[in-house]
């Protein structure tokens, strides 16, 4: 693919109904910021756009709880988002919101240019309605059963657990959120995009790049489970989806279609749409115009995002800007997977998080120690996990023992032998070289190892390794403490001087790369180290692009006679006092949860209910995994009297071999159900600890399978 001529870039936007944790910043924010900074020091065109999601039940819901309005809430999230972001660094062009009027006229207009070339399919269904409540349910109000992985508290649009997308009326034992009463289904009239009418341009174009004979992007540089997770909904097919709801919050309806009374946008309309008029409102600050990031083919949009968006961000959006017909489709959508905390999932709503509002305050003026150790982590292809110990480990080992002690070295023994000048030098001097001990390398030489490191940084960073361009940006200071290592200035000060200038003057140059070389993934630090070389701040505007030219002429970045500053400390170690506080903090979450977390006592049944229910002892006597289904275990269970197919999500905790011969209790009676392709026939029974592990709820040993349970 060509060099574009302007980049857009966007990370997701995240509700306003509470604040931001690790998670999210190692999801959507972290690597997106490093890609922009990047490409500014490269002297690119890019706008990077964000806002806050200020629609979707999940704010109602919020509001509801605290006794208050969802402007109350929208307000005092999104002013702590904004605060937050730029604590830790992450430096958006524009943050905006959903809220605006500018964002309900975008959206709206959208609407009308679907609705006025026949996109939409109207449609009468039923959908859940609470009658004590007395409003038609959203997604986000109505929880029950996933019908993929039994988890009791799975949401009518997704489940949390497995990471399924659902519809409300998949869900089992469905249950208001408002009242906590089984919802009832009621008819009621909506547009539906017909994603089924997509599918065969969709589908080439996740597999091939092309759209229109066009190609828009290769797909060889999608990563492999946003490729994957596109690919699974294309083969179970493709079915509309509903673009409107029954809600009294969000962007209405334009008022002039017949039927639009009260009815609201889907929020999976509105909030993609957020990027666009977030990038007009910049374009207004900015006295720029906004079409050629959104409508020329010559600018890449790239999403930042996790991977619970993944189908939104690449089937679902890409539709409704197709169906529009003037705006491009994304090259990219690099979504990270997620993040783990002390071998635990993150709960925002058990309090098991990091916060980052809460980091920054508790840690102030070490924002880029959290910034490191979350690059350093990514879960760019997998999962990954956050641990205090390991925080500290990354800041006491790599930050304090490598770059800091590199570059603290370096300004001391300038200061000492030359008074803070770059020492003037002849060229003719050889040094050890800082690749490999015992070899000899010229001045010249060494710039152009340092030249290729900085290039090995950045074509990282332009592929999304961005834990692979740390570690790059890591080896140029590692070889900068060989080269100190190596030639022992502090040694060859009286005897050779002529050579320690070389070694002293490359030193700088190395200090100097790292001031710029740093800007994506430590802007702090880059703040900082400029200081101490008393060079001019970093406005992003090319300087790496600058660098690289210098060094390919094999020229100094700093000129001899420059004039540093004294050393002080970029990074400190963390003492073992400081991280046993945050366990301790954990901890004490951890024990709050086991005291007051439990589930609700569901709703008083009477005993003809329970014994309408068909319990019955039974063996495990055959399990595989199911095909493209991670948490789904395929099980035969013999009752005895017969024996049964039964599809069980508890794939995550158990293997197939170890379930065979496992005595169990089946809910004998239930109604099939096709999971997959595979029609299960009952579910057996678990239960489920504080941790969300899984446990078999079981017979005595050896007792007869096939026997009821009372």
């Amino acid at each position: 693919m060509n060099e574009p001529k302007r980049y857009l870039v966007t990370s997701a936007l995240p509700y306003a109904n509470g604040p931001l944790h690790i998670g999210h910043l190692a999801g959507a924010y972290l690597s997106a910021d490093i890609f922009v900074r990047y490409l500014r020091l490269m002297g690119k065109d890019v706008v990077y756009i964000g806002g806050s999601d200020e629609h979707g039940a999940a704010i109602t819901i919020r509001a509801k709880k605290e006794g208050t309005t969802p402007r109350a809430i929208i307000d005092k999230y999104h002013e702590l988002f904004e605060d937050t972001f730029q604590k830790i660094g992450i430096s958006f062009d524009k943050y905006h919101r959903t809220s605006e009027q500018i964002h309900h006229e975008t959206s709206q207009d959208f609407f009308r240019a679907l609705h006025k070339k026949g996109e939409f399919v109207e449609q009468t269904t039923e959908q859940y309605y609470d009658e004590d409540s007395k409003q038609f349910l959203a997604d986000r109000y109505i929880i029950g059963t996933c019908p993929k992985c039994n988890h009791t508290e799975a949401y009518g649009d997704q489940c949390e657990n497995c990471g399924s997308t659902l519809s409300p009326t998949d869900l089992i034992e469905p249950r208001s959120t408002l009242s906590g009463n089984k919802p009832v289904l009621k008819t009621t009239t909506h547009w539906y995009l017909p994603l089924d009418k997509y599918e065969a341009w969709l589908r080439e174009w996740v597999e091939t790049g092309l759209v229109d004979s066009e190609k828009t992007h290769d797909p060889k540089a999608w990563k492999n489970h946003v490729l994957g997770q596109c690919k699974s909904w294309l083969d179970g097919g493709l079915q509309p989806r509903s673009m409107t709801r029954d809600l009294d919050w969000g962007v209405d309806v334009p008022q002039e279609i017949e039927g639009a009374e009260g009815k609201k946008l889907y929020v999976w309309m509105d909030a993609p749409i957020g990027y666009i008029s977030a990038t007009k409102q910049w374009a207004l600050d900015n006295d720029k115009d906004w079409k050629p990031y959104w409508q020329d083919k010559d600018t890449a949009l790239i999403h930042f995002i996790g991977k619970d968006n993944i189908v939104f961000h690449c089937l679902i959006f890409p539709a409704i800007l197709k169906a529009e017909g003037n705006y491009i489709l994304p090259v990219n959508v690099p979504a990270n997977q997620f993040m783990n905390l002390e071998g635990r999932k993150i709960s925002t709503s058990k309090n098991w998080a990091v916060w980052v509002h809460e980091y920054v305050q508790e840690f102030e003026g070490r924002e880029d120690e959290l910034r490191y150790n979350m690059i350093r982590n990514m879960p760019e292809q997998r999962d990954s996990e956050f641990t205090w110990k390991g925080f500290q480990d990354t800041n006491n080992n790599e930050l304090v023992n490598n770059i800091a002690n590199f570059i603290n070295r370096v300004v001391v023994l300038t200061n000492k032998y030359y008074e803070g000048s770059v020492p003037e030098i002849d060229q003719r001097h050889l040094v050890n070289s800082s690749v490999a001990q015992g070899e000899s390398a010229s001045y010249k030489e060494e710039l152009r190892i340092l030249f290729d490191g900085l290039r090995n940084v950045g074509a990282n960073i332009k592929k999304y390794e961005f834990r692979a361009a740390l570690t790059a940006l890591m080896e140029i200071s590692s070889k900068g403490n060989q080269l100190l290592q190596f030639n022992e200035p502090w040694k060859k000060q009286k005897t050779e001087p002529e050579d320690v200038k070389v070694v002293m003057n490359l030193g700088i140059q190395i200090v100097a790369a790292l001031s710029v070389a740093c800007r994506p993934f430590l802007p702090f630090t880059s703040d900082n180290l400029r200081g101490i070389l008393n060079l001019p701040a970093i406005e992003e505007k090319g300087e790496w692009q600058a660098m690289l030219d210098t060094l390919e002429k094999e020229e100094a970045i700093i000129p001899a006679g420059h004039q540093i500053n004294k050393p002080s400390h970029l990074f400190t170690k963390i003492s073992d006092e400081v991280i046993a506080a945050q366990i301790a903090k954990l901890e004490a979450t951890e024990a709050a949860n086991k005291g007051v977390e439990y589930e609700a006592v569901k709703d008083t049944i009477q005993f003809d209910d329970f014994s309408k229910l068909d319990l019955r002892t039974g063996k495990i006597t055959a399990a595989e995994k199911m095909k493209k289904a991670k948490k789904l275990l395929k099980l035969t269970v013999d009752l005895g009297f017969e024996e049964r197919t039964v599809v069980s999500g508890i794939a995550e905790f158990f293997k197939p071999e170890d379930v065979i011969g496992q005595e169990i209790v089946l809910v004998a009676n239930l109604a099939p159900r096709k999971l997959r392709g595979v029609e299960s026939q009952g579910m057996i029974l678990m239960s489920e600890n504080e941790k969300g592990e899984l446990g078999f709820v079981s017979p005595p040993k050896d007792w007869i399978t096939g026997f009821t349970v009372r």
